[in-house]
């Protein structure tokens, strides 16, 4: 009996054993299956991710080649915990959904499409990553401008400036744009020699002010036409010239400690004003030709409803002020994308100072702001409705600022011809003046 048990046991040990040698050749194989499903899956994603990025790309090109302005949209964290996040949505394509918590079914979802989304989780890097082509313009001879645009506390300040004080590695656009034009000019000064300057203004009730100035309180600037350096700019703003990034870090809080801001219900420390940051660049090649150009990064106020800032007094005149101006840039960008006749620049200071921005031969980049809070959804869709109308403006395409040694000298020998044209007209002009004269009085001769 203990031998037949023996054999029994012998028998179900052999066929335990293929059975489990059957069922580790049917795992290795649906190992395997599972292997070569995830290498499809892991392929098709990384060429949905080509597609994506190539589709982006040529639609980025199709714009620079109508001069569109670029828009990106930016997603603010939620700070309270308990808020509602009305994003419902945000593609790798640049489309954002956003659903009205007033209307939780399929007629409250509201659907935009933009360059590019950007989530909460979306680092400084990140966004400055999509920017940097547009930077790197400055240098080959094209004006650039870049502004940030929301309502206030959505994260503008953060993005163009990063977090106050010293360097640290969530520094925003303008010191990242800064520190990669130094680079570049370090990196083709064999080829080419570049002078950077700086100017820093601030637009406070609708007053031009230098924030780089001694006295900037007392500052007032006029926005005046150039014609020969294309386009309006602030020839008595205090320019300095800068040789590295430092120095621009140095110059920018010197310009911050000048700048407006006060308390708000909304904001502890609201901006109060549209803070302006211009970049020039001269470069000259080993031919002699000049490359000019102009990098503007703009800060502006945040918008707001009056009732929820709970702002009064000199507060509320600001307010007031700030809200007009953006109106204004409305009404030009609406202009724009009606191809209108006429555009409202001379409305306000604002506008009138991005003129060659906005209706130039700029290359134009808005950096929207969306606080996803529920009780910010009126504000965030007035931001997303005008970051729409701003994407369908087309400003024609962007024109390199280059003058050739063989210009220069044409400009030259033309100047010239001026002079000569000018003492001609002048003399003319004294001939007519002392013939006038005769006809009227006659005894006059004697005294000419």
């Amino acid at each position: 009996m203990q031998e037949k048990e023996l054999l029994d046991l012998k028998t179900l040990l052999v066929k335990t054993k293929r059975e489990f040698e059957d069922l580790q050749f049917q795992f290795q194989t649906d190992l395997k299956q599972l292997g070569n499903q995830v290498q499809e899956m892991s392929t098709a994603a990384l060429g949905y991710h080509k597609v994506v990025k190539e589709n982006r790309n040529l639609y980025n090109m199709v714009q620079d080649l109508k001069g569109n302005i670029r828009v990106y949209c930016r997603i603010r964290h939620i700070f309270n915990a308990e808020a509602k996040n009305v994003v419902d949505f945000i593609g790798e394509d640049g489309s954002l959904v956003i659903v009205d918590p007033s209307k939780p079914h399929r007629d409250g979802r509201k659907v935009f499409q933009f360059n590019r989304v950007f989530s909460p989780l979306a680092t400084q890097d990140d966004v400055y990553m999509d920017t940097q082509p547009l930077i790197r313009s400055v240098m080959d001879g094209y004006n650039v401008c870049i502004f940030a645009y929301g309502q206030t506390r959505s994260g503008k300040t953060h993005t163009m400036s990063g977090p106050s004080g010293e360097l640290t590695k969530d520094m925003g656009i303008n010191y990242l744009a800064l520190n990669d034009l130094f680079e570049l000019s370090n990196r083709r000064k064999d080829i080419i020699t570049y002078d950077i300057h700086v100017q820093m203004v601030e637009i406070y009730n609708e007053q031009v002010r230098d924030l780089l100035a001694e006295d900037s309180a007392s500052s007032r600037l006029k926005i005046r036409s150039c014609t020969s350096d294309g386009g309006l700019s602030l020839p008595d703003a205090t320019m300095h010239s800068v040789k590295s990034t430092a120095d621009v870090v140095n110059l920018m809080k010197f310009g911050d400690v000048n700048r407006v801001v006060s308390s708000t219900a909304l904001n502890n420390r609201s901006s109060q004003s549209h803070s302006v940051l211009t970049v020039h660049v001269q470069g000259k090649d080993v031919s002699g030709s000049i490359l000019r150009s102009c990098l503007h990064l703009v800060d502006l106020a945040g918008s707001e409803r009056v009732d929820r800032s709970e702002v009064t007094g000199e507060r509320l005149k600001e307010a007031q002020y700030i809200n007009q101006s953006l109106s204004c840039l409305g009404d030009v960008i609406t202009a724009l994308a009606q191809k209108n006749s006429h555009v409202p620049y001379c409305n306000s200071k604002l506008t009138l100072l991005l003129q060659d921005s906005l209706g130039g031969n700029a290359k134009t980049l808005m950096l929207a702001h969306v606080n996803p809070e529920r009780d910010s959804f009126g504000e965030s869709m007035s931001t997303l409705k005008f970051a729409r109308r701003v994407s369908m403006v087309e400003l024609g395409a962007a024109r390199m600022n280059k003058e050739t040694s063989e210009v220069m000298q044409l400009k030259e020998q033309g100047a010239g011809s001026v002079d000569l044209a000018k003492m001609r007209s002048r003399l003319l002009c004294k001939e007519s003046a002392l013939f006038v004269l005769i006809l009227e009085c006659p005894t006059c001769l004697f005294k000419a």
